[in-house]
């Protein structure tokens, strides 16, 4: 869209007919200079008064009106306004991450009547979680019997959420390294200038692995003043091997323990000012997720900006193309006269 930054020097535009009607107009001849009677004769037999800027041609004064109204357009500043863009927000600093343990094959989660393992849940759960993330920063941690940086933060969550997708159970080791894996997102987030600083740390296991310790991670990452929300993933009972190949929920045995160490998750959580959170299935999972939209809101983009392009240059050069060719056409009058 067209627009004028300072519209009000339009009311200049006038000014030369206004100065044209009002003043006398200057003496056609020098006074000091030798009268010769039939001046206007000659200037009639060389082509005077046809000239472009001759004295009595109108058609140099419309010219000069015009490159006055290109002067004019060019100081009110005309310029174009784009389409309005949603502006950045400032998010928080969230790290996902996730556990690619051996137990992860456990198909003990049932999507449109299928049968699916923990892993595939949690990339379809987690995945649209990473998305909605509007404004934040997004990184992924991927552990098992090792802990790894698999994104580092960033804006471009399309980017994390394809490397999710891609994931393999099983790729850093058959254990899991909880503390390991607190402990990276803690080296990570000390790099962090951001006031909100979130880890969401998925497993279904027990801490077996690595060199650092659960609960001594917390405490590292409640000094470092990030939450950490930690998420059980897995059923209370488990498929028979009938169930396993059948598909039917009727063949499910229950399992004599949970390998879930839920109260380590929980005190993870406490110290750190989070929450545990536990999915048996795919739709608690997505609550989850959903509620933690909630306690961690997404910042919303309801500020936009339009980038503007400045147009003044072109009235400009349309004035000096138009006022050089007057001078031209001026030039070739007084030669010729």
């Amino acid at each position: 869209m067209l627009e004028f930054a300072w519209p009000w020097l339009w009311l200049l535009a006038p000014l030369p007919l206004l100065v044209r009607m009002m003043l006398p107009p200057a003496s056609g001849r020098n006074h000091n200079a030798l009268y010769v009677p039939f001046i206007d004769q000659m200037e009639n037999a060389v082509g005077g008064q046809h000239s472009l800027v001759g004295r009595n041609s109108y058609t140099g004064f419309i010219l000069a009106f015009i490159v006055w109204l290109f002067l004019v357009a060019a100081v009110t500043k005309p310029q174009w306004l784009g389409e309005p863009i949603p502006q950045q927000l400032e998010g928080r600093d969230l790290v996902l991450a996730v556990d690619l343990s051996e137990s992860m094959f456990e198909t003990d989660f049932e999507l449109n009547g299928q049968l699916i393992n923990r892993l595939v849940a949690t990339r379809i759960v987690a995945g649209d979680f990473i998305e909605r993330r509007q404004g934040d920063r997004v990184g992924l941690i991927l552990f098992g019997e090792k802990a790894y940086v698999q994104a580092p933060l960033t804006h471009d969550r399309k980017t994390v959420k394809a490397l999710l997708d891609e994931a393999q159970i099983g790729l850093a080791g058959k254990s899991t390294a909880i503390g390991d894996a607190i402990g990276l997102a803690v080296k990570r987030f000390q790099k962090s200038d951001k006031k909100q600083r979130v880890l969401i740390l998925l497993t279904d296991g027990t801490s077996n692995a690595g060199a650092l310790d659960p609960l001594v991670a917390a405490e590292l990452a409640a000094k470092e003043g990030f939450k950490i929300y930690t998420i059980g993933v897995g059923a209370d009972t488990r498929l028979g091997l009938l169930g396993a190949f059948s598909g039917f929920n009727s063949y499910m045995q229950a399992s004599s323990n949970s390998n879930i160490d839920e109260a380590t998750l929980t005190s993870i959580a406490d110290k750190t000012g989070g929450k545990y959170f536990r999915a048996r299935d795919i739709d608690q999972l997505a609550e989850i997720y959903e509620l933690l939209d909630e306690l961690e809101p997404i910042s919303q983009d309801n500020e936009f900006f339009r980038p503007i392009e400045s147009l003044y240059h072109w009235p400009l050069l349309a004035a000096l193309l138009l006022a050089f060719i007057l001078l031209l056409f001026s030039f070739k009058y007084v030669k010729e006269g």
